[in-house]
């Protein structure tokens, strides 16, 4: 499966490398190809760099990873998004987010060409992301969207990162649960001072 990710930054970034590490080809969209954060990554044999519209046009699957103001200037970025997978990692935080949306997916919908879109990868920090193995058991992911390809896909794109399950939490009208569910490992890690090695398991009795 060929990914497109744009914004290479920590949660870009590393699920860049996880992926490629997995095995996928993945193409970084970036806006100066010579000057970008995570300049390293184009070193690794599965990842290449190009524009952003050259690596939608030639993925299946896009994730955004931008921080969520930018939303809606990305979503239009991307030229013809039709019949492509989006996964939206981002998050509306203290209200900074695109202009009219009290979350970042449903500004992507509203400017691209596909309904193909599930949220996820949003609710921990890239340490998470880097390294989800917590002693003999490792953390779990979430996702949600009305989109149920783009949700299996989610759920496969997170295993291959390492999380043990990922749950479906239902449609579209769960991407602000979603980001509330972020900020709530937010405030645990950095307002409440637990630390950032702190993540999310669903035990079954």
């Amino acid at each position: 499966m060929d990914i497109a990710i744009i914004g290479t930054g920590n949660v870009g970034g590393t699920l860049a490398k996880k992926w490629a590490m997995a095995g996928y080809n993945i193409s970084l969209g970036v806006r100066d190809q010579y000057n970008f954060k995570g300049k390293e990554l184009e070193d690794h044999p599965n990842i290449n760099v190009m524009s952003v519209r050259e690596a939608t046009g030639k993925s299946e699957v896009i994730l955004l990873a931008t921080p969520a103001p930018l939303a809606i200037e990305v979503a239009k970025s991307l030229g013809d998004t039709s019949g492509k997978v989006i996964i939206d990692s981002m998050n509306v935080i203290n209200g900074r987010g695109p202009e009219g949306y009290s979350n970042s997916a449903d500004a992507i919908l509203d400017n691209t060409s596909t309904k193909e879109l599930a949220k996820c990868f949003n609710i921990t920090g890239s340490q998470n992301l880097e390294n989800p193995q917590y002693g003999n058991q490792a953390l779990d992911m979430f996702t949600c969207g009305d989109s149920q390809k783009a949700k299996e896909i989610a759920v496969q794109l997170s295993q291959d990162a390492g999380f043990e399950n990922c749950y479906d939490v239902g449609g579209n009208d769960k991407f602000e649960m979603m980001e509330q569910f972020a900020w709530f490992w937010i405030n645990l890690a950095m307002v409440q001072g637990l630390g950032r090695d702190i993540g999310f398991k669903l035990l079954k009795r």
